[in-house]
């Protein structure tokens, strides 16, 4: 064995150098960082009016515009990918990925139809509508009501801390000198004015508590209720004052009219700061020196210390007593030689301007929300003799069974907002949650689709079983009946996540018009509040997982539906009769179109042609022959024309009448949308238009319906398969190899399918014989 070289001493202390500078560097990066994002140094008032002259939206800000701007900073702008119409019902895709889920200690995994609602209700902070009361956010236990809320106000807390989320509160700087203070403190109490020297000496900092340090000879303090810095500009000059400081006209014409900027002008200074303000206006005589000795400093959100943020568990005790601070209050007596100011103020004060949060409404937070009945209707409540405003987003959680903690006091009622928080209805959501609990790895485990009906299961027991909106729309859901519960809560489930099955017949999808959408969505919110909770459904889905972990198998639809099979009771009772059947069926419905769209092969040219020459020929009579313009082949325009390309999109089935509105909306989305708006305005060609992809879809689709025709009886094509990836192999036709190899590869590509599952799937189609099936 080699023997390590021994290094030399000179070496060794060039590594331990090496080393100290990076452990040095790695502090100094970590030091920067701190300072960049936590410090918070006070600004004169003159450079505050500077920044809000210059910025007046950022600089005037309460903590609603506050909290609406923390969502917004969060989560993109959403698109509404689920109108088949111009009418939209603002059914929005967000991801709410940045505000839930990315460093979160526990994720949240909001589904669409949450998310809209959500974003509908945030809408309102930043017009000035969201004030006066207190928003719960209900749901059943195990719903995630905590998870959410936690991580909403870790959210406001971050953003809070970057200079987007900056907001600002009045922090006194009062020179004693220039008062003349110090003297008569050191005339009257040599031991406050040694207490004022020392602490200069010292320079003591504590940036939360009210008194903060004593630089030379000046005492520095932070407003405890967080008064906005502009509310010392005094209310009756104000407007005017603004009108002034403010260039931006358009501006000012909202900061004057609109409700979300009524704070500003109709807003008052918290007696503390009101008191000091007019003893140095006694004492100086001068305005401008007064406001010398205000300071603009950052709010500073901590939940941990209970500052802008405080979060009351069920078991916290009441604080009903005032709080002060004797240090303080001795020195400000003595400077100004009056007990005029009273530095005191009520637990209220620590998140005006901040956010309070009862979690869960039950033990001694029942009586904190009765006790905050008049404070949210009134804003303002007296500590001693004073009178103290709030101004404070107050948020809660609660199970629905709690509602009688405070149904005893009508006038309560119209000042609760209850926000939904249910059992997730989106089966994409409902993976999610797996994959974060499981890893993402745990797909693997399964076949494709086969995680996902797991999901559906779940949610089915979470729906209503009757649906009056959807029973109005598909008059007839015989037709469907092969691969459609009878409650048709599939059809819900793709509703839910927003989007619109592809069996669905031109006429149904036609009918699903805005009322439509929006009754079925609007009788989501009372859906979600029974079935399987969350908890349970990680308990469920450990069970399948580990009952199969051992097996070489990926999990298949017949093993899902064994395991579900095999349980009893209660567990399984909340199952709609008849559902894992027709999910069966469903599944294997889709599967089938898989394998055929995967062993399909079409001329895409010959197709292109096909599609460009019928939005040419539909606008013609039948009767007549033209040069297309796309193409530039000749077509003879007649009605087996238009049928055998009809036909092929609409079924073989399809009426003449069927046929001819198809053609004529074919004809007006082409004039209207198509050439004016896609071709002529953004300049696309005929092929990028939303109009051809749509065609080719419904085009294609029904040229695959035969796609396994040629090999339904083959019993080689078969045996081919399971030998595909071995030597066998090599001894087929050449054409059924390139076949079962463009079938593979086309499986594995476009559904995501392992080699060993392509196969496996290929061969399940097969043995079941489904292309009989449907």
């Amino acid at each position: 064995m080699a023997r390590k070289k021994k290094q030399k001493p000179e070496q060794e202390d060039f590594r331990k150098l090496t080393e100290k500078g990076q452990r040095l560097e790695s502090l100094y990066n970590l030091s920067k960082y701190i300072r960049d994002k936590e410090r918070r140094l006070p600004m004169t008032f003159n450079d505050f009016l500077h920044l809000l002259a210059e910025s007046p939206e950022h600089a005037l800000r309460d903590v609603f515009q506050l909290f609406h701007d923390t969502i917004h900073h969060y989560v993109p702008e959403g698109k509404d990918d689920f109108a088949v119409t111009e009418d939209s019902v603002g059914f929005v895709n967000y991801d709410f990925t940045r505000l839930f889920v990315d460093d979160c200690d526990d994720p949240f995994f909001a589904d669409r139809l949450f998310t809209n609602r959500f974003m509908k209700l945030i809408g309102g902070f930043r017009k000035g509508t969201q004030k006066n009361n207190i928003y719960l956010f209900e749901g059943p236990p195990g719903s995630g009501k905590s998870i959410f809320l936690n991580n909403l106000l870790q959210k406001l807390e971050d953003y809070a801390k970057t200079a987007k989320g900056a907001t600002y509160k009045v922090y006194w700087c009062l020179d004693i000198e220039a008062l003349g203070g110090f003297q008569r403190i050191s005339h009257r109490n040599p031991a406050a004015a040694e207490e004022i020297v020392e602490l200069s000496r010292a320079d003591k900092i504590s940036p939360e508590t009210n008194m903060v340090r004593y630089p030379e000879k000046v005492l520095e303090f932070s407003c405890p209720n967080h008064d906005h810095p502009i509310l010392m500009i005094p209310k009756n000059y104000r407007k005017q004052f603004l009108y002034e400081l403010i260039p931006d006209r358009d501006f000012i014409e909202r900061l004057f009219h609109e409700k979300q900027f009524e704070w500003v002008l109709k807003d008052v200074p918290c007696n503390i700061c009101h008191s000091i303000f007019k003893v140095l206006l006694d004492i100086t005589q001068e305005p401008l020196e007064v406001f010398k000795m205000i300071r603009a400093r950052r709010n500073f959100f901590s939940r941990q210390l209970g500052e802008c943020v405080s979060v009351f568990n069920p078991g916290d005790q009441t604080l009903k007593r005032s709080i002060t601070n004797p240090t303080l209050q001795n020195l400000i007596n003595e400077l100004f030689q009056t007990d005029d100011v009273r530095f005191k103020f009520s637990y209220l004060a620590k998140t005006n301007n901040g956010v309070l949060a009862l979690m869960d409404i039950k033990e001694h937070n029942i009586e904190r929300l009765r006790n905050l009945h008049g404070i949210i209707s009134d804003g303002v409540h007296k500590v001693d003799l004073a009178e103290e405003y709030i101004n404070t987003l107050f948020f809660g959680t609660i199970n629905p069974s709690d509602h009688s903690h405070f149904q005893d006091i009508p006038s309560f009622q119209d000042r609760i907002i209850s926000v939904n928080i249910p059992y997730v209805l989106d089966y994409n959501t409902e993976m999610a949650i797996y994959k974060n609990k499981y890893g993402k790895s745990i797909e693997n485990m399964f076949l494709p689709r086969v995680l996902e009906n797991f999901a559906k299961i779940i949610i089915a027991t979470r729906m209503d079983r009757e649906s009056p909106a959807i029973i109005n729309w598909i008059k007839s859901a015989d037709k469907y009946s092969k691969y459609l519960d009878k409650d048709m809560l599939l059809l819900k489930m793709e509703i839910y996540t927003g989007s619109i099955p592809t069996w669905l017949t031109e006429e149904d999808v036609k009918n699903f018009d805005r009322t439509t959408r929006k009754a079925i969505l609007d009788a989501s919110h009372n859906e979600g509040n029974k079935g399987f909770s969350g908890r349970l459904s990680l308990i469920i889905f450990n069970e399948l997982i580990s009952q199969y972990s051992e097996s070489d198998q990926m999990i298949t639809m017949d093993m899902l539906d064994k395991f579900f099979a095999e349980k009893n009771g209660s567990f399984t009772d909340e199952i709609p009769e008849g559902f894992i059947e027709s999910l069966q069926d469903m599944y294997d419905y889709n599967v089938l179109q898989e394998v055929k769209e995967a062993i399909y092969y079409y001329n895409d040219k010959q197709l292109c042609r096909d599609i460009q020459n019928y939005l040419f020929a539909i606008n013609f009579e039948p009767g007549v022959t033209r040069k297309c313009d796309y193409t530039g082949d000749d077509i003879e325009i007649t009605e087996d024309y238009f049928k055998n390309f009809e036909a092929l999109c609409l079924g073989t089935t399809s009426s003449a009448g069927e046929r001819e509105t198809f053609r004529r909306d074919a004809q007006s989305e082409y004039i209207t949308n198509t050439l004016f708006q896609e071709m002529q305005q953004e300049g696309k060609k005929i092929t990028e238009t939303e109009q051809y992809a749509s065609l080719f879809e419904k085009y294609t689709r029904s040229l695959k319906e035969n796609a396994l025709a040629p090999y339904s009886d083959n019993e080689n094509f078969r045996r081919a398969i399971q030998d595909y990836g071995s030597s066998s192999f090599d001894a087929y036709d050449g054409r059924l190899k390139r076949d079962i190899k463009r079938l593979i590869k086309n499986l594995m590509k476009k559904f995501k399918y392992s080699e060993v599952g392509a196969k496996q799937i290929s061969l399940y189609v097969l043995d079941k014989e489904l292309f009989k099936k449907y």
